[in-house]
C-alpha cells in the first residue's frame, strides 16, 4: 500500500492508498477539504473536530441521498436537513471540549 501526503484544511496527513487508487483518494480529499473549509468559512464553528463531524455528516447525507434520487423516491427536504444540522450544532455547542 502506498502512502500519500495530503492537505486538508491546511493540515498535513499521510494516508494509505492502494495501488491505482490515487485519483479516487485525491478526489475524496478534495471533497472533504472543500466541505470542511466551507463550514469553517461560515464562521460559526472554530473547532476542527466539530467541523470534521459536520462535514462528514454532510457528505454522508449527500451519498445516502444519491440512490434514493436515482430510484425516484422522495428525498429529505433542505429544511429537514437544515433542522438536523442545527440540532447537531446545538448539541455540539454544549460541549466546549475538544476530543
Amino acid at each position: 500500500m502506498k502512502q500519500i501526503e495530503v492537505q486538508i484544511m491546511g493540515q498535513g496527513y499521510v494516508l494509505g492508498c492502494p495501488e491505482g487508487g490515487e485519483n479516487r483518494l485525491a478526489s475524496a480529499v478534495e471533497k472533504v477539504d472543500e466541505a470542511m473549509c466551507k463550514i469553517r468559512d461560515a464562521g460559526k464553528i472554530k473547532a476542527r473536530d466539530r467541523i470534521a463531524v459536520l462535514a462528514a455528516l454532510n457528505l454522508a447525507f449527500d451519498l445516502a441521498d444519491r440512490p434514493a434520487a436515482a430510484e425516484g423516491q422522495s428525498t429529505t427536504s433542505s429544511a429537514q436537513l437544515q433542522s438536523l444540522l442545527q440540532r447537531l450544532d446545538s448539541v455540539l455547542a454544549r460541549d466546549n471540549q475538544l476530543i
